[in-house]
């Protein structure tokens, strides 16, 4: 197997970072005797539920308003190093993956439920990998926890507490930023018990739901311009570290390519469908806006104990974020979903189509006035 060339910063980075967990792991076994006692839930006692997970941009089936009470919702990840192929001019990138895809899958559950992962890292991978849950409640959102060698796997439960919809990621001590801008990042929806509410207590529901993932690459050149090519993700640490460090991504693109949410994979509604679109950033800040269409709801930053905006033209999701778009179509045609950052839009890839069918209402848009001669 090959050896990942690292810096010195990158192994101190790294022994810090293992430094301040064993504090952590310290500080935790000697509050125990001190902190008063709490009623813990009887996992045994409660029903379980196994959730197969689907690629984006779709999501796995599930309630909008639970039924019963909390569950344990059984997920399995397997964590994937493969090389993509980013656009068609011959940009490939050595990815970290969840489950193959850029970003890794959706998970829903409800607030009050338990998340229960099975993180899988194939003896066939190069690198150790973990998972930090942003809406887990824990040091390091259990990176600590989850922290695998290749041909090893391992199991991680957390009580959903916080509803929103909040990014996962890949955070292995003194390499985070590399793992997050190598694909290994996601979105999981933690839905109120009771379903969405606007403003009013209003209840929100959707038809269909979609899951996009933005993502920022940063593909190293040689001296000629022309894309570099590696046999393995540890031999393109030390030049994509580089280019990383300049802050200007090569590729902004949602779902891992350009072009990946367009054509035959372009997403699909019906006119009078309530779409709901989820949108994660991991890293850097992007700004969503469908031309044509309207943030009906908007929890931009994607906490559901926060009233919604609405009727947005565009909103505002910072980077390590994911944010919820409600809206429900009038007119058919082709919609672009767009960052609202026109250049790493139209120039580096951060856009996708939504394909509308239905009805053309005059009432609403109409051309009065074909081109015709001055």
């Amino acid at each position: 197997m090959p050896t990942l060339p690292v810096s010195r910063r990158t192994i101190l980075a790294g022994a810090a970072i293992a430094g301040a967990m064993t504090q952590i792991r310290k500080a935790a076994a000697e509050t125990k005797e001190v902190l008063t006692p709490v009623v813990a839930t009887d996992i045994t006692s409660l029903p379980r539920v196994k959730v197969k997970l689907v690629d984006p941009p779709f999501v796995h089936e599930h309630e909008q308003v639970a039924t019963g009470g909390p569950k344990v919702v059984e997920f399995e990840m397997t964590i994937i190093e493969k090389k993509i192929t980013l656009d068609d001019s011959g940009a490939t990138y050595w990815a970290s993956t969840f489950n193959g895809t850029v970003p890794g899958p959706l998970m829903v559950v409800h607030e009050g439920d338990y998340v229960e992962l099975t993180l899988i890292n194939p003896a066939s991978n190069e690198l150790m990998h973990n998972i930090d849950f942003h809406s887990s409640t824990g040091a390091l959102g259990g990176g600590a926890l989850t922290q695998v060698n290749p041909g090893e796997k391992t199991v991680l439960r957390w009580k959903a507490t916080k509803p929103g919809v909040f990014v996962y990621h890949c955070a292995p001590p003194g390499m985070v930023a590399w793992h997050v801008v190598s694909g290994m990042h996601g979105v999981i929806m933690v839905l109120p018990r009771d379903g969405l509410k606007g403003r009013e207590g209003e209840p929100v529901k959707y038809d269909k739901v979609y899951y996009i993932g933005e993502q920022d690459f940063y593909v190293p050149r040689d001296e000629a311009g022309n894309w570099k090519q590696y046999d393995s993700p540890g031999e393109s640490y030390e030049d994509t570290l580089a280019v990383m460090r300049t802050l200007t991504p090569t590729h902004v693109v949602f779902n891992g390519a350009v072009g990946a949410l367009t054509g035959d994979h372009a997403m699909k509604a019906k006119v009078g469908e309530t779409v709901a679109f989820i949108h994660g950033q991991a890293n850097r800040d992007t700004r969503p806006h469908l031309i044509g269409g309207h943030g009906d709801y908007v929890w931009a930053t994607g906490k559901f104990n926060n009233p919604p905006e609405r009727g947005l033209e565009t909103w505002f999701i910072p980077g390590g974020t994911a944010g919820l778009m409600v809206y429900t179509f009038e007119q058919p045609g082709v919609y672009a979903y767009v960052n609202h950052n026109l250049i790493e839009a139209f120039e580096l890839g951060a856009a996708a189509h939504v394909v509308v069918e239905g009805e053309w209402n005059d009432d609403l848009m109409m051309q009065v006035l074909p081109p015709s001669p001055i």
